[in-house]
């Protein structure tokens, strides 16, 4: 017999079979069916019951390798499908930010209040404020943190403060790149971009980037902004409780700020300790530290820095000053986040409005029409250096947009005149008759004498100021009086194009409107603004060295310089040429039409100035140290056409002498207060000392004295012929009449009775003389005699007071 057990008749029948009992049939081998005594097993029994619902460890496998290839794939396909988009405008715009010399700040340009800063200009306590307050776990975690997503809930659920669920990663992402929309979309593309970010950008780029675009209320965009708007100070400056509570306000902004909020106080304070605790437990702080940190109150609200009252003017000028020196370009500049200090010194920007408050804008009234047509325009330099010190552009940059500091479309009236005299002393000029030309020389001051050329009369006849005659007078005492037919003559003598050539190198542009070389360029119908002025006076003050004038010291954006050109300066008029000017310049300060400059309490010199029709008055000054020009411009605020200021401030004619100069005075004294009193150190020309006036005895051929010419202001047209001994008889057979008519021109015309107590100083400017109402000069262009000048402008005069521009 075989070994091998038998083989059951089919293989189903195996399997339907029920097991056998081992026991019970036992086991042999070799005999009939025997074998190895084992049976195969049968299947597994069928599921029944609840057991039906539970998944077997196949299916559980089988779906999780399903879910992970899905998540595997959607990953995949969201990395690659998904990119970094280009930042958001709203988080790249930054304001520009306009400082003030000390640098605080004067305004903010833009309507983002932002200003970035590098990461290392922000203190180390306070990022670990900021990371202690949103992840401490930043430098190590991942993208996107899981467990911090967990943490974040629980605190909040026992209690132990709020935290954000999202990475820091997670939220510069949402801040720079999408926006604050709570949707799937944004989560998904959030979660993807801070993958990339994490993988393209380095952890101190992110917190970089983090801390410049996040909010902290008060409408402060970024970390730097923030410490401005709490604390008034820069984020370098902020102490590590200060940033603390700056960190708490990325929480709840709004909510946190106990200043807005006084009764949330107990919750921004728990918030901070919140950060500071966190920081002691992170071994950012120490515990000693920490206990004695007291919670630091931030400052007041600040209506925000716009472009309201002078910063809109100040902002304009210093954009100007940007683009037309070539340190940035106009639509550089408009992408924002450049930090520009100013040469503007607080203290003076503030004297010089407070000046112009109370001696113009406070004068003026709501029952008075001409007082609507007030506008006022100032500029301060420091004499020394060319550094614009303060500007007064208007009343309030969005009620009056143009600003009256830097506009070109005023006449400057007489305070041209002092150019006219710097020229004759530099380029040596002489007299028709070839007398040098010095303070002392005598001119004709007949009313509407015809100007003298090289082959005789011309056409141009100015008339001075009321149609005042002077008869034989000074070259001072014309610049006390301001008498255009005196100027109008040495211009002439001078020559117009020489003229015109100083003025520029003293400071005014070349392409200043109506800088014309004829001879009524002396009396001021060029349109030069206030800083130009300001520049060309600056350049008297500094012994006729020239410099333009600085308005910025520094630029810098994302903490790096942009290169300012050094200011260059020379002498473009001999000093005596500059210091003679002043010391007649000076005479008309302490006798002349400016004595109200007196009010500084320092030695100053100084002109006053009128506009045809006296649509401007001004006042050009300085002392050693400072040089400033006040200039009050008549303007239909409607129609911005220019309008006479007759009437206004209550005077019925509104001089350089009087609200000019008193504003000017009451400006310089503030602006220098507690500074050192100095005095002029001038080196004149060859007799330029000052002499008693020219009488008959002192006027012979060998003295500095011209000719008046024939009756009726008319001279011989022989340039070369030389004065008589004994000067001719004036053709009037009486002195002009001046206030009262007594008097000669030089006791009672003019001093007594005329332009110095019953005109200017005492009639004018208070009570109507020269400056409000008296005597003064001739049309520049438009009145007497000027409209048949070539070039000139035919404006007609008014009915009553004469459009001529005058003292």
């Amino acid at each position: 017999m075989s070994d091998e057990p038998q083989q059951p008749g089919g293989e189903h029948e195996l399997w339907d079979r029920a097991p056998r009992d081992p026991a019970a049939h036992g086991s042999h081998s070799g005999g009939p069916g025997g074998g190895t005594g084992r049976a195969k097993k049968s299947g597994r029994p069928r599921r029944t019951g609840w057991r039906r619902a539970v998944p077997t460890w196949r299916m559980v496998l089988g779906a999780v390798l399903l879910v992970a290839l899905l998540l595997i794939g959607g990953f995949a396909a969201g990395y690659e499908l998904v990119d970094i988009p280009p930042a958001n405008a709203s988080a790249t715009a930054q304001s520009n930010v306009y400082l003030y010399k000390d640098g605080s700040v004067i305004a903010r340009s833009g309507e983002v209040n932002r200003e970035n800063v590098k990461l290392a200009q922000v203190p180390l306590t306070v990022q670990h404020a900021v990371l202690a307050a949103e992840d401490r776990d930043f430098y190590s975690e991942r993208a996107v943190d899981l467990k911090a997503m967990t943490r974040a809930a629980w605190n909040t659920l026992t209690g132990k403060g709020t935290q954000g669920g999202s990475t820091i990663t997670q939220q510069y992402v949402k801040n720079y790149y999408l926006g604050q929309e709570q949707t799937i979309v944004r989560k998904t593309k959030e979660f993807f971009i801070a993958v990339k970010l994490n993988r393209e950008q380095s952890k101190n780029q992110i917190l970089e980037g983090y801390l410049n675009t996040s909010y902290f209320g008060r409408n402060a965009y970024g970390i730097q902004v923030a410490a401005q708007a709490y604390y008034g100070k820069d984020v370098g400056d902020i102490t590590t409780a200060e940033g603390a509570y700056l960190a708490s306000l990325l929480n709840a902004p709004s909510a946190y700020d106990v200043v807005v909020h006084p009764e949330n106080k107990a919750a921004a304070l728990a918030r901070w300790n919140y950060v500071l605790d966190g920081m002691v437990k992170e071994k950012w702080l120490g515990a000693g530290a920490r206990a004695a940190m007291k919670f630091p109150v931030p400052g007041k609200v600040k209506p925000p820095t716009g472009l309201s009252g002078q910063r809109g003017y100040i902002v304009q000028a210093v954009e100007d000053y940007l683009t037309n020196n070539k340190i940035i370009d106009e639509n550089t500049l408009a992408t924002g986040g450049y930090r520009i200090t100013t040469t503007l010194e607080r203290k003076k920007q503030n004297a010089l409005v407070e000046a112009v408050d109370d001696n113009v804008m406070s004068q003026t009234s709501t029952d008075r029409k001409a007082d609507r047509d007030v506008r006022v325009g100032g500029a301060s330099i420091d004499s020394g250096t060319g550094r614009v010190v303060a500007l007064y552009g208007g009343i309030d940059y969005t009620r009056q947009y143009v600003n009256n500091a830097t506009r070109r479309d005023y006449q400057v009236g007489s305070t041209f005149k002092p150019f006219v005299f710097t020229s004759a002393v530099a380029n040596d000029s002489t007299t028709q008759e070839g007398r040098r030309i010095t303070p002392n020389t005598v001119y004709d001051g007949a009313n509407k004498r015809r100007v003298q050329g090289p082959n005789g009369p011309t056409s141009y006849a100015p008339a001075n100021e009321d149609d005042a005659d002077y008869g034989r007078i000074t070259v001072r005492e014309a610049t006390d009086k301001s008498v255009n037919a005196v100027y109008a003559q040495m211009a002439e003598d001078v020559g117009p194009g020489k003229v015109k050539r100083t003025a520029i190198d003293l400071g005014l542009p070349e392409n200043t409107p109506d800088l014309t070389p004829y001879p009524s360029i002396a009396l001021g119908v060029a349109t030069a603004s206030v800083l130009d002025m300001a520049e060309a006076y600056t350049t008297l003050a500094n012994h006729g060295r020239h410099g333009a004038y600085v308005l910025v010291d520094k630029v810098s954006k994302g903490g790096e310089d942009l290169e300012i050109p050094d200011r260059h300066t020379e002498q473009v008029v001999d000093r005596q040429a500059a210091d003679t000017t002043t010391a007649i310049l000076r005479s008309v300060v302490e006798g002349g039409t400016g004595t109200a400059a007196q009010g500084a309490g320092r030695p100053a010199a100084g002109k006053t100035g009128t506009a045809e029709e006296d649509k401007a008055a001004w006042f050009a000054g300085y002392t050693p140290d400072l040089t400033t020009v006040i200039a009050v411009m008549g303007q239909d605020p409607a129609t911005g056409v220019q309008r006479p200021l007759y009437g206004a401030l209550g005077l019925a004619r509104l001089g350089g002498g009087g609200a000019p100069a008193q504003t000017w005075a009451q400006y310089t004294e503030a602006a220098l207060r507690g500074t050192p009193v100095q005095d002029f150190d001038l080196d004149l020309e060859s007799g330029a000392a000052e002499t008693a006036p020219p009488t008959a005895e002192n006027t012979s051929p060998g003295n500095t004295w011209t000719p008046p010419g024939h009756p009726f202001g008319t001279q011989p047209s022989s340039p070369g012929s030389t004065a008589p001994s004994i000067p001719p008889t004036p053709w009037r057979s009486e002195p002009p009449a001046g206030g009262t008519g007594t008097g000669s021109p030089a006791i009672g015309g003019t001093q007594n009775g005329g332009t110095q107590n019953g005109g200017v100083e005492n009639g004018g400017t208070q009570n109507g003389g020269p400056e409000n109402g008296g005597g003064g000069n001739g049309s520049p262009r438009g009145g007497d005699g000027n409209s048949l000048l070539p070039g000139g402008r035919r404006t007609p005069a008014p009915p009553a007071p004469p459009a001529v521009p005058r003292q």
